[in-house]
């Protein structure tokens, strides 16, 4: 029995081997804190858990769903896009389906419309799912560095001229992971303008659009004049509400890239429960007010990490979105020797910046996805084994 020759192209998934190595780490006894992984601690919203209890009972909901999703579920995420960014318009019919989240829409998308020996524009540091898609379709990743002193956005003048025209997607992820920078409309404009001028699909990656601080709102992709003639927007509710293991999401945008994905996705899964659909409509009622406490627990946690980190020399700013913290490594280590120097010394996991992409090493990325007294532990044990940012 031999593995296809496209997986010596893929490499383990990164939160798959941090998982393992938690896994090891807990059967031996040690207590570990981990940082390494954007799971929510907090659970899902009490009036999206009543849903899903009521949809449960409703036998009509145990049968096949619609591929692109239910049309009252479709309906009610352009009624959402419209409440949240003002974006109008929306053909719940054409511009809308359905995803398991976002991970499956963003490989089906290199599916769809990546053939062998074309270019993914994909960023780096970012999600690997943009680059292992890329290769499951036989295409090219090719990455554009994210750079501190650019505000962690694209260089898109630095992509030549001969890959910009062999290109089919460019990715793009604010507020970003891992960064956790974010893009205002003008700086997501210019990208609609270069995808524009190449014909090349802008795919954002929206799944943070609802953990944001300080009273931040990040921008949709699609309030761009003429955003819809060339781009699609990915969205989740895992992180907003709570809802990471019931995999449910959307994409909106442009109807030949929805076409498209419908096509992959009708033979590939057979849609997204409809119970789920039903409580994540439920979901899309929910307030942003009503959300407020939740964020708020996100932002104490984010203040104490960034207060602890800057107590240990680190001239770190806090990020206005995301669950994340991208947090410069101290000189004279690697990525991967800070990793293991929090692990063995302190039994702190957290995620390895260059596993994100070449331009990520001298990184690691911190998640506030653990209690306040956890951040505070993790803090106390990095100042106990001496660790300090030099």
């Amino acid at each position: 029995m031999q593995f296809a020759k496209r997986l010596e192209k893929i490499p383990p998934y990164l939160f798959a081997a941090i998982n393992r190595k938690r896994e090891e780490l807990l059967a031996q006894g040690i207590d570990l804190i981990n940082l390494g992984v954007g799971d929510p601690d907090l659970p899902t919203l009490t009036p999206v858990l009543q849903a899903m209890h009521a949809a449960l009972e409703d036998p009509q909901t145990h049968n096949y769903p619609p591929y692109q999703g239910l049309s009252e579920y479709r309906q009610a995420t352009v009624s959402w896009m419209e409440r949240r960014f003002g974006v109008v318009g929306l053909d719940p019919q054409t511009e809308v389906i359905s995803s398991i989240g976002s991970k499956e829409a963003i490989h089906n998308t290199a599916l769809a419309f990546v053939e062998p020996g074309d270019f993914t524009l994909v960023p780096d540091p970012g999600y690997p799912v943009y680059r292992t898609s890329t290769l499951f379709a036989d295409g090219e990743p090719y990455p554009f560095p994210l750079k501190a002193e650019n505000r962690f956005l694209p260089d898109l003048s630095a992509i030549p001229e001969a890959v910009a025209r062999k290109a089919k997607l460019l990715w793009i992820n604010y507020p970003n992971n891992p960064t956790g920078a974010i893009a205002s409309l003008e700086d997501l404009a210019q990208m609609v303008a270069f995808c524009q001028e190449y014909d090349i699909l802008l795919c954002h990656d929206h799944a943070y659009s609802e953990i944001a601080f300080d009273s931040y709102q990040p921008p949709s992709v699609l309030q761009v004049a003429g955003a819809k003639e060339i781009a699609i927007e990915f969205h989740s509710l895992s992180k907003t509400y709570n809802m990471t293991g019931w995999r449910i999401g959307f994409v909106v945008g442009n109807a030949k890239a929805i076409q498209g994905l419908t096509q992959v996705k009708s033979n590939v899964d057979s849609g997204v429960f409809k119970a789920i659909q039903k409580s994540a409509i439920t979901a899309y009622s929910i307030l942003p007010e009503e959300r407020q406490d939740l964020i708020s627990i996100y932002q104490k946690r984010r203040d104490l990490l960034i207060a602890g980190l800057q107590s240990m020399g680190w001239l770190i700013e806090p990020p206005k979105a995301t669950l994340y913290i991208w947090v410069p490594v101290p000189s004279g280590y690697s990525s991967t020797e800070f990793v293991t120097l929090l692990l063995e010394k302190c039994g702190i996991i957290v995620a390895p910046g260059n596993g994100y992409g070449l331009a990520g090493e001298g990184f690691v990325r911190m998640a506030i996805t653990i209690t306040e007294a956890r951040i505070l532990e993790a803090i106390e044990r990095m100042k106990k084994a001496g660790i300090r940012y030099v």
